[in-house]
Formats: structure tokens, C-alpha cells, sequence
């Protein structure tokens, strides 16, 4: 989240030198992995800020300054270059560029979502894991993300692009609740289903693993549980969730109210805030109703009032972001409301005895100058425990679910990624599954 809180909205420093991000039958053919063994192959859905992101400006590009003017740096063949993650957006002048270049607006009458004027977006290499295991190949100490992951897969004996699949997105996007268009969103859930009928294709016929990071585990669900039973028997073996925030985060709340840089340095958060509050996604990551109830989860002493996730429209419209609440209110409170079964077995992973945001308290300077009280919980440092497990206990009454929980303590949200008790535990859900592909062959 979104890293986020998976969540794309960090900035990175160069100098920083840890990760800060913080979400019918296939056709046959035959693959093995090494040694001979049958691999169910495996897709990796990153979360928020979770892979590369390109951009191109075209002539509609209206820059509010002499410096945008000049962003980016550098370019690439035909005007692309990468926007996320550029290190060079550090420098304040080029800070508010990237913001700029990154935001999302809210079309009323298409009732969608669109980047700004003059900003061509694309995701590359779908299939690929490559734009998720670095957010710059040329910082790979700096931004790494799936990589110790997707490299532990691999001594394990997957193979990229034979039985080992990246499935990137543009994470700025959500998804809309049903009567509502999401064409950025739903465009990734066919490209997605397209991989996932083609790895199952590549590999002898044997249904795909669907592992997903943090809003990747949203989007997962969405994509599980809008297919056909059928086609869900025949292609996805399990769905694998490693820190999914099914209710969303408290975190969520920081980064709508003043910005959230994640602890980076140089950054100032009232230059992001605006992009940040713009994605579609992290109205998706605030806390749903029906995980936080009426708990109060923050604080204003400047407008004499509480705020808990049933009165998130208000929080919205106090914030001075009047422009979220009819998408929030129509689009994405509803996906919260009901959390489908996915149809197919489920294992999800959750760090816990982590501290975790879990209420905020703004004084009188208002929201702008950040939490002046900050009470923490239990959770995976940026989803809440009540949301990591709460939202799925449903499934386990239901006969027709298969769910397995798997906690891991002192694991952080994004730890879960190359922690090594988190990674022995992929392992022994793969080695179970594969078995069992082997010996029934």
C-alpha cells in the first residue's frame, strides 16, 4: 500500500539506502521446472508503487513553471521516459514537476478517472518481472522491491517468463463497484486474465499461483471473484496474499490530510499531498466502515470534530479535498462494503506486532501541519491488524472457501517481501502445491 502503505505516494532519495516504499480448460503443452519437478506456474501482482511506471508529454502538457518546462531530464526514444521511480524528483523544484506529471483527475460526466492534460501513461513488459524488481535499474541497491522475492523463486528452480510471471499496473488507478466505469482498471484485469490463460497455456495446462503484494491483493480479489467459476476452477490453483489491507489502513488518513513522505528526506509533504489525495487507489486504502466501524481514527481540534470511516466524507470535505467525495461515496465505498469469496483456496500472510498508525490527532494549526498526537497499534507498521484479518473471517465458515492465515511476527508490510520466515513460508506453500502436481502426473 499502498508502501507504501503500498501506496506510490513516497518519494525516494537517492541517498537513502533502504526500500521506502512501503497493494474454460487451458490449452496443453509441456514445461517442467529444474530437476524434472512440474511447476504450477506463478504470477506476482506488486502493490502500490510497486513497479515502474512511463510517461510521455505531448503538446497538451501545460507545465506551471519555467523548471517543468524542462522535466523531465531526460528522455527516451519517441518522448517515454520513466516517471516513477526518477530519483532526481527529490530536488523541490522538480518535486512538484513529477507531482504535477503524476495526478489524477475525476471526469464527472465520464464518471472516471483520466491523467492530466498532455500526459501519456504505460506500463512495459507485462509477463515480465523486471519493472517490478527494481523501481530504477540503475538504484538497485536503493529500489529494490520484488527482487529478493522473484530472485528466491528462482533458486527454488522457476524460470522468468517460463513458469515465473510479473503482472505490473499503472497503480495510480482503482477499480469502481459495480454500474460504474473503471477503464484503466478493468483494461489490467483482461490483460491479466490474457497472462494468466497463457502461463497456464506454457505450462502443460496446470493452473496459475496468484501472489500478490498489498493493494495487489485488492486487485487480485476483484479479478477472482468477476470471473466465472468455472474459468477460475480451470486456471488459478491459489491465491497467495502477503499483507493485504482488505479494510483498508488508519495510515491512509496521514497521507490524505497532510501527506505522507514515508520518512524521506528532502521531501516536503505539501507538495505531494495533492497527487497523493488525486489516485483513485488510496481512496481504495482508506478505512472501510465495516472493518473500523464507528472507532474514532482521527482527531481535528481546529474544526472541534472526530472522524471514523463512517463519516470519511466528511474527513474529506474538511481536508479541503471536496472533489473525492462523490467519487469515494459512489465508486469505492461500495468495494469495501462486501468482500467476495475468491472462489479458488486462499493463503494470506500477515506481519504483526508491528506498531501501526491507529489514530491522529491534528491540533489547531489544522490539517496541513501534520498530527500533532500519533497512537499506535497492532498491525504490519502500515496496515491495521483489524484490517490484515479481520475482513476475511468470514471465509472460513464458509464451506465452499478454502483459507489458510499464516501470521508472522515483527514482519513490516514491506519486510514481508525478503524476510526470511515470510520466504520460508512461500516456499513450503509452492513445495506443497508442486508435489502434488508432480505425483498426480
Amino acid at each position: 500500500m499502498e508502501g507504501n502503505p503500498p501506496r506510490m505516494v513516497a518519494l525516494l532519495a537517492a541517498a537513502v539506502v533502504t526500500t521506502m516504499l512501503s497493494l474454460s480448460s487451458c490449452c496443453a503443452s509441456s514445461a517442467g521446472g529444474g530437476g524434472g519437478q512440474l511447476l504450477h506456474p506463478v504470477i506476482l501482482i506488486p502493490g502500490s508503487g510497486g513497479n515502474q511506471l512511463e510517461a510521455r508529454l505531448t503538446d497538451d502538457y501545460r507545465p506551471s513553471s519555467l523548471t517543468c518546462r524542462l522535466w523531465p531530464l531526460v528522455r527516451g526514444r519517441g518522448g517515454w521516459f520513466r516517471m516513477w521511480f526518477e530519483p532526481s524528483v527529490v530536488v523541490a523544484p522538480l518535486t512538484r514537476c513529477f507531482a504535477e506529471g503524476m495526478m489524477l483527475y475525476y471526469d464527472r460526466d465520464a464518471d472516471d478517472y483520466r491523467n492530466a492534460p498532455g500526459v501519456q501513461t504505460r506500463v512495459s513488459d507485462l509477463g515480465s518481472t523486471s519493472t517490478l524488481r527494481y523501481l530504477d535499474p540503475t538504484l538497485k541497491l536503493l529500489t529494490g522491491y520484488m527482487d529478493v522475492l522473484a530472485s528466491t523463486l528462482e533458486k527454488a528452480g522457476y524460470e522468468e517468463e517460463r513458469d515465473l510471471f510479473g503482472a505490473p499496473y499503472d497503480f495510480r488507478y482503482g477499480l469502481a463497484a459495480p454500474g460504474h466505469p473503471s477503464q484503466v482498471g478493468s483494461a489490467y484485469l483482461e490483460r491479466l486474465r490474457l497472462l494468466v490463460e497463457s502461463a497456464c497455456a506454457a505450462n502443460g495446462g496446470r493452473p496459475a499461483i496468484l501472489m500478490a503484494h498489498s493493494l495487489g491483493g485488492l486487485y487480485a480479489l476483484q479479478f477472482l471473484a468477476r470471473a466465472a467459476p468455472a474459468w477460475r476452477a480451470a486456471h488459478v490453483k491459489r491465491l497467495v496474499t502477503l499483507s493485504a489491507p482488505w479494510g483498508g489502513s488508519v495510515q491512509e488518513m496521514l497521507t490524505f490530510a497532510s501527506g505522507n513522505t514515508l520518512g524521506v528526506p528532502f521531501v516536503d509533504p505539501s507538495l505531494i499531498h495533492d497527487e497523493q489525495r488525486s489516485f483513485e487507489s488510496n481512496l481504495w486504502l482508506l478505512p472501510t466502515p465495516k472493518v473500523f466501524g464507528n472507532t474514532t481514527l482521527v482527531v481535528s481540534q481546529r474544526h472541534n470534530r472526530t472522524y471514523s470511516a463512517k463519516n470519511v466524507t466528511q474527513f474529506l470535505q474538511d481536508i479541503g479535498f471536496a472533489d473525492g467525495v462523490e467519487p469515494y461515496r459512489a465508486r469505492i465505498r461500495p468495494l469495501g462494503e462486501v468482500l467476495p469469496e475468491p472462489g479458488v483456496p486462499v493463503t494470506c500472510l500477515v506481519g504483526t506486532y508491528v506498531d501501526t498508525v491507529e489514530s491522529l490527532v491534528f491540533g489547531d494549526e489544522g490539517f496541513d501541519a501534520g498530527p500533532i498526537n500519533v497512537v499506535y497499534g497492532d498491525g504490519d507498521g502500515t496496515v491495521n491488524l483489524a484490517s490484515l484479518m479481520g475482513p476475511i473471517k468470514a471465509w472460513s465458515d464458509s464451506p465452499a472457501q478454502v483459507l489458510e492465515v499464516v501470521e508472522l511476527p515483527k514482519v513490516s508490510h514491506m519486510g514481508i517481501l525478503k524476510d526470511k520466515s515470510a520466504l520460508d513460508q512461500i516456499l513450503r506453500i509452492l513445495d506443497s502445491i508442486n508435489l502434488n502436481a508432480t505425483t498426480t502426473t
